[in-house]
């Protein structure tokens, strides 16, 4: 391969990898402000990878190093509008690819992402002065898109009067036009308009408070047939729940009624034996307050299946200019009544726009069949996506919604050419969504904040049992202007993008609608494929964004109609493996099928010379499988591969689920194989490459799932160059095989690692296991297939070991117990893990000498490698962990329990603990 690129031999990891997990914490102009998208990649990762793939490989180590650190500084998002490092980084990558081009007309180097999503990496190309091409299937995705890269750059700069005003308005008016601008005006426009008819359904009080929004519980009646009293489902009753703030709703009885009070700060006192954190409801089982009654979870789903839940306001959030922060104060009658009115003028309101339009303001689409990944609501009758929306809420969105569209004509009417109107009306048909986001009744009120968290905290709909309303004209979170202002503070940074040029014209991007899996280009046409596809099974895209796109198609769909011709988004050729329609193996066929589609059309428009990079960050070993299986067959061959952290470390739910930190971007080029590869030899040059590999992931402080991870990426590099790789018997070795292979070297290198010594021959498959999955996993529960991996690994049946000791199988999940989780009574066995925990068990229950007993009997405490083990165990844990705690208590004795055993006096051991905690010095304990 002759033009080797910067990417391909080096990457500043570390940096890049701070700089993308820090960029979550950025909200003011990033760009996951303007609308959501699940699972976008940061810019930072996305700005600097792009530039590695377009630069080439360094001539020695001084320009290696040098690179890098102008890596590191490129990533940062305070330079991402410097104008002297973009300029840089746009004259290093024109200055190489004038180099190594092969059409003369061509300017710049072509780049496209197949899966756009919200735009991070078509918009980094466009930083970087590429010629961008973005694509996505979804509709949803195309509109943010157009939001994103087209419209900033066709209309963003304002311009001098001049022949732009011919194209923008019709009567040539001389004026000039700023899209910043004109988006602030007609927001302002739209929210003026709806406030004069929609304002009074949200009073103020009479001291002028404004209501920030209002909780409301879902209720269902009591089924014991002596009580039948309404239930306010509430999962908790916390209002704000902040260090120097503590405020609660109390609920008491009072003649079969439960009645609430406002406590805390500033309220009546809290009740000493009132905990706020428990509710009436967990999961869905529901406790009556009046009876003490405990309902199932299927009893509260048939009660709302059959529409015989309802609901009930509780309490209003308010703000005042005269207070500081936020209070509280119970729901009045008052505020029912505006309820009640605004839910009697939504039926006047609705007919009224069914007439104009011809079609239902109201969102009456079906939701997504029972069983699609991330939705649990349609367990709670909820069938429609207007279900997701209480009355006021569906009042206040369809009145943003005919606004936007008046607003439309009014622009028309004063002279703005239709395609500017259609940019300018974008941004606010998003503005309906974000609304939209906020405004359902299942967003939350985050007492922590105090402020609203949204529906999609999460990528899924889950059930909400106590929920918030906000005012869309408070002037807080949740509200239109909260959402237009956001836009805004988007539109200035994107539209502050250099603009991209050739001979002295414009080259503004191209956005499209179209299938990964049919590219609408030719052959040898792009200079760099940069994509982050969907993963597998992680996201079902196109039904969470049906959320956005019902909304959508009524505000902005006529300007659209190819976006917005179906009745929801498209789905027959996305790229997810659902089981809620077929069986697992054929959801997972499909998902291959497609990927392998889509990366022989990648292969297909590549140039001879091209680069793919591809973002990859499944969990899960059979997602690699499928990717991997793709990839082989695909003709592309993987030429490098580097892990990026791309999240914060409080957002990894280490605790309940293995989370992955790290994506992995895998660098492939279009170059010939080299034939067939014989296992054998195949297996001793992946093993020696890895080794190389793993030793720098490892100083990287790369580390546990992720580190496994990171390795499947080299391990292709290696299995990918052969056109096939077959054994002597002439079987063809696929990803499967591959993946345990990867797995096997990775726990032989971990566990040398882990335990600073190769002492893993003296451990048992058993211990070995427990040890890698604290390394790996912590103490967070995993699919079962990839515990299996695991275990497979180190030669352990899983099978054969669940449910008999620390291995709990809980559904599809596997979970390793920790010594805190056992009894002491219920383990028998000898080997290390267990006779640890055992001793750990007996040490807190200050049965020392037995502990003795234990450890001399078993032989285990005589043993250095006993004591190592759980040292390792301790390091490997992190400090708030139950079992790190016993561990280092344990430890502290180690000497004592040895002397005791060798001694053979299991009473030396409790005499020595005494007279420790008799003296106050090491001097007084020594004599």
């Amino acid at each position: 391969m002759e033009d080797k690129r910067f990417i391909e031999v080096a990457f500043p990891v570390k940096d890049v990898s701070e700089e993308s997990a820090r960029e979550k914490n950025i909200r003011h102009g990033h760009i996951s402000t303007l609308h959501i998208w699940w699972a976008r990649r940061p810019l930072a990762s996305s700005r600097a990878t792009i530039y590695a793939s377009l630069i080439p490989e360094p001539k020695d180590s001084h320009e290696l190093e040098r690179k890098k650190d102008f890596i590191a500084k490129l990533s940062k998002w305070e330079n991402s509008l410097e104008e002297s490092i973009i300029k840089r980084a746009r004259d290093d990558i024109l200055q190489y690819f004038e180099k190594i081009k092969n059409d003369p007309n061509q300017k710049r180097p072509r780049v496209l992402d197949p899966f756009s999503g919200g735009g991070s990496i078509p918009l980094e190309a466009l930083r970087l002065g590429c010629e961008t091409y973005a694509m996505d299937y979804n509709p949803v995705a195309v509109l943010i898109l157009k939001a994103v890269l087209e419209y900033p750059q066709k209309y963003g700069k304002k311009e001098k009067t001049g022949p732009l005003d011919k194209v923008l308005f019709k009567d040539n008016n001389s004026k000039n036009y700023d899209l910043v601008e004109d988006v602030k005006k007609w927001g302002n426009w739209v929210l003026e308009e709806a406030k004069k008819e929609i304002e009074k359904f949200y009073p103020k009080d009479e001291d002028g408070s404004i209501s920030v929004g209002y909780i409301w519980a879902r209720t269902i009646l009591c089924q014991n047939p002596t009580c039948g009293a309404e239930i306010p489902l509430m999962r908790q009753f916390w209002l704000a729940k902040k260090n120097n703030k503590k405020v609660a709703l109390y609920p008491y009885v009072e003649d079969n009624e439960v009645k609430f009070k406002i406590v805390g700060d500033g309220y009546e006192p809290m009740p000493k034996d009132f905990d706020p954190s428990k509710g009436t409801v967990k999961g869905a089982k529901v406790t009556c307050p009046v009876c003490g009654m405990t309902h199932d979870a299927n009893t509260t789903r048939r009660l709302f299946k059959e529409g015989k839940a309802g609901q009930r306001l509780v309490a209003v959030v308010l703000t005042n200019k005269r207070k500081k922060g936020k209070f509280y104060r119970l729901a009045t009658e008052k505020d029912v009544k505006a309820y009640e009115e605004a839910k009697k003028y939504l039926e006047e309101k609705r007919a009224k726009l069914i007439e104009e339009w011809g079609i239902d303001p109201m969102p009456n689409e079906p939701l997504p069949p029972k069983g699609t990944l991330g939705f649990r609501i349609q367990n709670y009758g909820m069938t429609k996506w207007s279900d997701l929306f209480n009355d006021r809420q569906k009042l206040a969105l369809i009145t943003f919604v005919e606004k936007v569209r008046k607003a439309y004509e009014k622009m028309l009417e004063e002279g703005y050419a239709e395609e500017y109107a259609k940019a300018v009306l974008s941004y606010l048909g998003i503005s309906i969504n974000n609304l939209a986001e906020k405004n359902n009744n299942v967003s939350r009120w985050a007492n922590t904040k105090e402020t609203i968290a949204g529906s999609f905290s999460r990528q899924a709909l889950p059930m909400v049992w106590d929920y918030f309303e906000s005012n869309v004209f408070s002037g807080s979170t949740g509200d239109w202007l909260n959402s237009i202002e956001y836009n805004l503070n988007v539109l200035s940074h994107i539209t502050q993008i250099p603009p991209v040029e050739s001979n002295g014209k414009k080259i503004i991007p191209t956005v499209m609608q179209a299938s990964a899996t049919e590219l609408p280009f030719p052959d040898n046409y792009f200079d760099a494929v940069i994509t982050d596809p969907p993963y597998y099974d992680n996201v079902p895209y196109s039904y969470l964004s049906d959320f956005f796109y019902v909304w959508l198609k009524r505000s902005i769909g006529d300007l659209y109609p190819e976006l917005f011709i179906t009745p929801l988004t498209p789905k027959s050729k996305e790229l997810v493996a659902y089981t809620h329609d077929k069986d697992w193996e054929s959801a997972k066929k499909y998902f291959e099928e497609g990927m392998k589609q889509a990366l022989k059309e990648i292969h297909r428009v590549l140039k001879p010379n091209g680069i793919l990079v591809l973002v990859y960050a499944h969990k899960t070993t059979e997602g690699w499988e499928t990717l991997i299986n793709s990839l082989l067959d695909s003709g592309l061959v993987v030429t490098a591969s580097w892990p990026i952290h791309t999240e914060m470390k409080n957002r990894l739910r280490a605790k309940e689920s293995a989370a992955l930190a790290s994506s992995i971007y895998i660098v492939a080029r279009k170059i010939e194989k080299q034939g067939i590869g014989w296992f054998d030899e195949v297996k001793r040059e992946l093993k020696e490459n890895l080794e190389k590999k793993l030793n720098a992931l490892w100083k990287e402080g790369i580390s546990g799932a992720d580190f496994f991870i990171s390795a499947i990426g080299s391990a292709i590099e290696v299995f990918g160059k052969y056109e096939k790789v077959l054994d002597y018997e002439g079987n063809e070795i696929r990803g499967d095989k591959l993946l345990q292979m990867v797995r096997d070297i990775v726990s032989n290198y971990a566990i040398r690692q882990v335990l600073h010594e190769d002492i893993s021959s003296e451990l048992s498959p058993l211990t070995k296991f427990y040890v890698l999955w604290r390394w790996a996993y912590g103490e967070a529960k995993v699919p079962f297939d990839e515990a299996r991996k695991l275990a497979t690994s180190v030669g352990l049946d899983l099978e054969k070991e669940w449910n008999k000791g620390f291995i709990k199988k809980d559904k599809e999940f596997i979970k390793v117990l920790g010594p805190e989780e056992r009894k002491i009574k219920d383990i028998s066995n000898n080997d290390l893990i267990d006779v640890l925990h055992k001793a750990l068990l007996l040490w807190k229950s200050n049965k020392k000498s037995e502990m003795i007993q234990l450890l001399a009997e078993t032989g285990w405490g005589e043993k250095e490698i006993f004591y190592k083990v759980a040292q390792v165990i301790s390091e490997i844990l992190p400090t708030d962990s139950k079992e790190k705690k016993l561990l280092d208590g344990f430890l502290t004795g180690k000497e004592h329990i040895k002397r005791a055993i060798a001694e053979g006096t299991y009473q030396i051991y409790e005499d020595e603990e005494k007279e420790k905690s008799k003296v106050k010095t090491l001097d007084e304990f020594i004599k």
